[in-house]
């Protein structure tokens, strides 16, 4: 493997040296410290897009965000020996509780066991320090963490020198025990009060260096993953709140529709084990003494709904919208060009966790449970809705089972604050899953146009005109934009023009290259689903690589080889070619495919082999649709330093899942103004007889002192692969996705009452 190793790149304003930072130990009863970064230097304002996101990304405008309020975040030494830790982002099976236990054993040389990640209630003195997002959390808390740690560990030094009557030179700290040149020792939770300070004080400190790493960078499974899989774990339906009780809403059959009235409130307050009813601004809510009897009310009531705001609206009739609203290419074609136009359907941000909060709402405040990524705008905003000081309302981050961007939103625990005060009792609020399907947040429906110039194996021009329904960006990262607004480089941009800005660039050398974002009607729930906008975008780009290595008479890797514009990238496509055994012979009807992608400090590039024939693609599959299967699965990842690999890969299988499912299957139909699907029986992501025979992830070895983003990093080349691989088995490009959005392979479900009969025939299928 090609590696290029720069070192550590830690940096700051406050940093004495390479490794050498600023921290504090802080007033307390038992040790607790923290970090000082301030703020760091910013990339130049002055430099124009093209190229923002290779400059200045998402990732380092989260970064910069957080840096100011870092030394808010401590890390707490325990009587028991065990170091105390509040993570201030969410955990949504991502594992940062994992890889941020290993940060702190990593500085402070104890067992991974006695690191005790917690997630940290909503705290507003935080600022933009509490948003989980853009692949981010490593990147920006792996040097504030290990500072903090560093302290706690030199001041649990200078306590036991003089327990010890030793120096501190002679001291050495290893598995949570200090031991002196004469062989006494003594445990850190001895020394947790001796060490503590009656005042503040700043103190330097010296990070480890990455040659002695023991922890980082090594291997390590979940230190939740044996309460996930005992059922130990509790996620928010699991919590026992006194009085909090079992919760649904009845929703309109269209996209955002309203009560107009309902015919027999009094019918189904009356029914079995149901203690409220009530209209709410999303809907009819029914408190039960269980979900099954919520389910109940929720099918009985007779409810007149008002038109939704995506009324009369199709797949066909937003496609024609999103035509309308393209921007123009700039580049008259006096070359040769290779054009394509390529469509993306609507697709559901549903997580494996139905969307759910806990409330409890009295007189005068509030207290919110849920898994929330952004839990201090959702703090704000519940306090707005329900007329209290923030003060008043307390918001607890629960471990969530699942995201992909959904839960940057607060749209459960909004609703169940407001259900909490109108019945004055606490909730238990949970969403069906039709509900999420026809009323949550989607991956917003796009179009991406893209023209190529080129001449005598030269790419003179790239113009990427992407056009999509708008995205939302009201879960807070809209907050952070605002306020760092004059130090990002893309002018008076919205918000979503800058986030496409700071996370599209163009890896390859294409000459003058365009990457533009329109956006059209705010009528439909969206959200910026994992990976935001890269899949589509990248996707639409590897195609047209292909097309032009065609059209050059390249070979497609060899191709993307060339024009490649460093090393990095370079090994990771060698990496998945060699790997994968590229140019092999196959039989008709299956192909390989590849592609590359880089985003968020990381670099990343996939190989896949597809199977197209008949025999395949007509598999019988009961309400479903089989169509091709992707037989194997190559990726090769870069992100710098790994943090934990084995994490690292687990993330990189969830992103070609999503690749694969984006590329083949995963859609949602709009018909009327709703979605057709209503659950996961029929959105069909990946399934088990679409997963590839045979996977590999490479971790490739480390290239900088420093993590890249991961969480997203695993989709965009994923989905281009299938993509590329599926154009080369059909001798046809595809220009619309999922491939088989156009066969529906379900009967839609009905839309009033919105919650679908429960299946009554599993045993019937049962092997």
């Amino acid at each position: 493997m090609t590696t290029v190793d720069h070192g550590s790149q830690e940096s700051g304003a406050n940093v004495l040296g390479r490794r050498r930072f600023l921290g504090y130990v802080l007033a307390a009863p038992t040790l607790v410290a923290a970090a000082e970064l301030g703020l760091a230097q910013r990339a130049e304002a002055a430099v124009p897009s093209p190229g923002v996101a290779e400059l200045f990304d998402l990732n380092d405008l989260l970064t910069e965000a957080a840096r100011p309020t870092s030394n808010l975040i401590t890390v707490a030494i325990n009587d028991d020996g065990t170091v105390s830790f509040a993570l201030p982002r969410a955990e949504v099976g991502q594992g940062i509780t994992t890889s941020t236990a290993m940060l702190i054993a990593e500085e402070m040389d104890v067992p991974l066991e006695n690191v005790r990640v917690t997630l940290a209630d909503a705290r507003p003195e935080l600022l933009f320090n509490q948003l989980t997002g853009g692949s981010n959390t490593t990147i920006s808390t792996y040097t504030p963490i290990r500072i903090a740690a560093a302290v706690a560990k030199g001041r649990l030094l200078r306590a036991a020198a003089i327990e010890l009557g030793s120096v501190v030179t002679d001291l050495t700290l290893k598995a949570g025990v200090i031991t002196d040149l004469a062989g006494r020792s003594i445990g850190i939770g001895a020394l947790a009060g001796k060490a503590a300070s009656t005042r503040t004080e700043q103190v330097p400190v010296e990070l480890k260096p990455r040659e002695k790493f023991d922890v980082i960078g090594k291997p390590h499974n979940r230190t939740d993953a044996v309460a996930a899989v005992t059922g130990r774990k509790k996620f928010a339906m699991d919590l026992d709140i006194p009085d909090a009780k079992p919760t649904m809403v009845c929703r309109p059959p269209t996209i955002n529709g309203t009560v107009e009235s309902v015919a027999n409130l009094a019918e189904v307050r009356a029914m079995p084990g149901v203690t409220d009813v009530a209209v709410v601004s999303t809907g009819v809510a029914v408190r039960a003494e269980t979900f099954g009897q919520c389910i109940d009310g929720v099918r009985a009531l007779r409810v007149t709904w008002n038109p939704g705001s995506a009324e009369g609206k199709s797949d066909d009739t937003v496609l024609r919208e999103l035509k309308s609203a393209e921007l123009p290419l700039a580049v008259p074609p006096l070359t040769s060009t290779v054009d394509g136009d390529f469509t993306f359907y609507f697709r559901g941000n549903s997580a494996l966790e139905p969307n759910c909060a806990v409330a409890d709402v009295r007189a005068g405040r509030a207290e919110i449970w849920g898994a929330l990524k952004s839990p201090i705008v959702a703090r704000q905003t519940i306090a707005a809705k329900l007329g209290l000081p923030p003060g008043a309302v307390t918001v607890h981050v629960v471990d969530g089972g699942g995201s992909f961007g959904r839960k940057l939103f607060f749209d459960a625990a909004l609703e169940a604050a407001e259900i909490s005060q109108r019945f004055g009792k606490p909730v238990k609020l949970m969403w069906h899953r039709a509900d999420d399907a026809r009323q949550g947040r989607t991956h917003p429906m796009a179009t991406s146009r893209v023209r190529v110039g080129y001449a005598s194996g030269t790419v003179l021009s790239y113009e990427q005109r992407h056009t999509s329904v708008a995205t939302d960006f009201g879960h807070g990262l809209g907050e952070v934009l605002t306020a760092m607004s004059a130090q990002l480089p893309v002018g008076d941009f919205t918000f979503a023009q800058t986030i496409f800005q700071l996370t599209q660039s163009m890896p390859y050398d294409f000459g003058v290259a365009t990457q533009l974002l329109n956006e059209t009607d705010k009528g439909f729930n969206t959200g910026s689903m994992r990976n935001i906008y890269s899949p589509d975008v990248t996707c639409a780009r590897e195609l047209i690589a292909d097309r032009l290595a065609a059209e050059m008479g390249k070979d497609p890797y060899r191709f993307r080889r060339d024009f490649l514009q460093d090393d990095r990238s370079r090994a990771v496509l060698d990496e998945v070619a060699e790997a994968g055994g590229w140019g092999r012979e196959m039989p008709a009807g299956t192909a390989q495919g590849i592609a590359f992608h880089a985003e968020y400090h990381g670099v990343t590039a996939a190989l896949v082999e597809i199977d197209c024939r008949p025999e395949t693609v007509d598999r019988p599959i009961r309400d479903g649709v089989a169509g091709p299967r992707v037989t194997k699965a190559i990726f090769a990842v870069d992100v710098g330093l790994a943090v934990n690999p084995r994490g690292l890969e687990a993330q990189m299988m969830g992103g070609i899942m999503d690749g694969i499912a984006l590329a083949l299957t995963s859609s949602l139909h709009l018909e009327d103004g709703h979605f057709l699907e209503a659950s996961w029986d029929n959105y069909f992501y990946t399934r088990q007889w679409n997963t590839p025979l045979e996977l590999k992830v490479i971790v490739m070895p480390p290239t900088t002192g420093e993590p890249g983003g991961a969480g997203e990093l695993g989709v965009a080349a994923s989905m281009a692969a299938v993509a590329c691989a599926y154009g080369r088995a059909t001798g046809s490009m595809p220009t619309s996705f999922p491939i088989n959005h156009g066969t529906l392979g379900f009967e839609p479900k009905p839309t009033v009452p919105p919650i679908p009969q429960s299946p009554t025939d599993g045993l019937d299928h049962a092997r």
